[in-house]
């Protein structure tokens, strides 16, 4: 007599939803998963639980009179497998706080998993002992600007480092795993001591270029920086095209002193690549510098487009055949002021890295390819 083989729980569970009911096939929904959006991004929350088949989750936040931030969940998180969309941008400082009481109102009520998705982290720039992070854009506002002057240097041993900051608030608040897009600095994934899930905008933005930029075969990827050389070799070597950088120097934040083009663009389309972009001074310099020296075209693909201050009018004013970003931060206001800007969707392979990381996968296919 043949020996009964044990029935896993999830084959039952999966048997009983498929089962058909009146000739009609149920399909299979994700179990034990709830997805709360913050206020810095509801349209992508919105986009993503789409992607995944599931209602967003019931959250209210308010502000009492002297603006402290009130967050209520609206249902029942208890075993749950709970992620939480909230993006830096906006206002930064608020939706940071807004996120952190998020996660912990989770974690208290009993939530088995607090997953924080974050697709722009927040104060990534600021991931060293040094003025301005890497030397990068910052606002141009007059309250905030810092002029660094030959004898200030000695100062730069007092500088914080931010970063670090928010990966131990975002742990202390009760966040078990983080998913986030092109940081701006990958070390900053070793200021945490919980699993970090950086996922990358390069699938996209190479499917991006081989549908929408007819002579891509006579391109040429340009990065506005340095730091930016491993990004652009990444994508010139999947594209077969060659690459190129610009070294800036800075006498003084948010103005570029001198720029000096390393490789030949004469004649080809060039592609300026960069993780984010501020007050867009840099870009539009490159751009100008990029035809003066003999390239047909410039398009600009960044992961981040902050776009704040003259960001917007320098755009308008440039040379850019199209400027374009991903929707990690909201861009509908920006597209609408701005012709040249134009979105790539990365939805899902936020939906998709969520996906696997609830059902135990791996996401490292996410890396390379972009899930249809």
């Amino acid at each position: 007599m043949p020996v009964p083989q044990p029935v896993r729980a999830k084959s039952l569970l999966r048997a009983n939803l498929e089962k058909p009911r009146g000739g009609v096939l149920l399909q299979s929904r994700m179990p034990n998963i709830k997805v709360f959006s913050g206020t810095s991004h509801p349209d992508l929350a919105q986009r993503i639980v789409d992607r995944l088949g599931i209602d967003i989750g019931k959250v209210v936040t308010k502000k009492f009179s002297n603006l402290e931030t009130c967050v209520e969940i609206g249902e029942s998180v208890r075993g749950e497998d709970v992620y939480i969309i909230q993006s830096g941008s906006g206002e930064i400082n608020d939706n940071l706080m807004e996120l952190l009481i998020m996660i912990n109102a989770c974690k208290i009520a009993s939530a088995s998993r607090v997953t924080a998705v974050i697709p722009c982290f927040p104060y990534a720039r600021q991931d060293k002992k040094d003025k301005g992070g890497d030397g990068g854009e910052k606002s141009d506002s007059t309250k905030t600007r810092f002029i660094m002057k030959s004898n200030e240097w000695k100062f730069r041993s007092r500088a914080p480092i931010s970063a670090k900051l928010v990966a131990n608030m975002l742990s202390v608040a009760g966040a078990d795993h983080i998913i986030t897009m092109d940081l701006h600095a990958s070390q900053i994934q070793g200021f945490f001591d919980i699993p970090v899930d950086n996922l990358y905008a390069e699938p996209a933005v190479l499917k991006w270029i081989k549908e929408n930029i007819v002579e891509w075969r006579n391109s040429i990827i340009v990065s506005p920086d340095a730091g930016g050389a491993k990004r652009v070799t990444s994508i010139a070597d999947r594209l077969n095209v060659e690459f190129a950088l610009i070294h800036k120097e800075r006498k003084k934040a948010n103005e570029v002193a001198s720029m000096v083009l390393v490789g030949d663009v004469k004649d080809r389309v060039a592609i300026l690549v960069d993780d984010m972009a501020d007050t867009c001074g840099t870009i539009c310099h490159a751009a100008e510098k990029l035809l003066e020296a003999g390239a047909t075209k410039v398009y600009a693909i960044l992961t981040h487009g902050i776009f704040s201050g003259p960001a917007i009018s320098r755009i308008n004013n440039a040379c850019f055949e199209a400027v374009v970003v991903t929707n990690t931060i909201p861009q509908d206001g920006h597209m609408k002021d701005c012709p040249k800007i134009q979105c790539i969707d990365v939805s899902m392979m936020f939906a998709e890295a969520v996906r696997r990381t609830h059902n135990g996968e791996s996401v490292s296919y996410l890396f390379s390819n972009v899930p249809y």
